[in-house]
């Protein structure tokens, strides 16, 4: 199923706010200046889905989408949250903890990971709490245009080895949003999550 329409529905700053009803949701979430907006873009061909700022950390709410009428794209807050304070970012990891380990309709989470440098502690953090919730996840390497291929494959392959053990990762993707490289897997994947649902 190639993806033709997407339309905003809601910007959630609360749990109260999340789309009701039982269609399937894809999650996705990184660091702040992982390139998530332009990632979400590329993938449903639309140059302006999920805005891309030139500040990191710019989405302040979970932003819902809903796809072809089948199922919903969540974009989330970027880790570091820019400029917040300490009680802001505090309800924030409530909310965002309450959406990737408790609801229901969220079948697959997609961790954004810049393949130029090293998963983070929230990274490797958000994979061990997701395993430890058995939630299935994805790993997207993004930034690919930004390496040499050969770099890439090293990062893919300590990604690999990384969840090695873990049950609950779907798979580790390179990725490039400028040259349109690992759309076609990523829209593959979605689609097989949305029809098991």
């Amino acid at each position: 199923m190639e993806f033709t329409s997407a339309e905003f529905i809601i910007g959630a700053a609360d749990v109260k706010q999340f789309p009701s009803g039982s269609m399937p949701e894809i999650a996705f979430i990184g660091r702040s200046n992982v390139g998530k907006s332009s990632l979400l873009n590329m993938l449903v061909r639309r140059k302006k889905l999920a805005f891309v700022s030139a500040t990191p950390g710019k989405t302040t709410e979970i932003n819902f989408f809903v796809v072809n009428g089948k199922f919903i794209l969540a974009d989330l807050p970027g880790f570091g949250f820019a400029k917040a304070s300490r009680e802001q970012r505090l309800v924030w990891e409530k909310q965002r903890n309450t959406y990737l380990f408790k609801r229901e309709q969220l079948k697959l989470i997609c961790i954004l990971v810049d393949s130029r440098h090293d998963p983070n502690e929230d990274e490797l953090s958000l994979i061990e709490n997701l395993e430890n919730h058995q939630r299935r996840y994805l790993i997207v390497l993004t930034k690919g245009d930004k390496i040499s291929k050969k770099q890439m494959e090293e990062r893919a392959n300590q990604l690999r080895e990384l969840v090695a053990q873990c049950q609950f990762c779907v798979d580790v993707l390179p990725t490039s949003a400028e040259k349109h490289e690992g759309r076609d897997e990523l829209v593959g994947i979605v689609n097989r999550i949305v029809r098991e649902a």
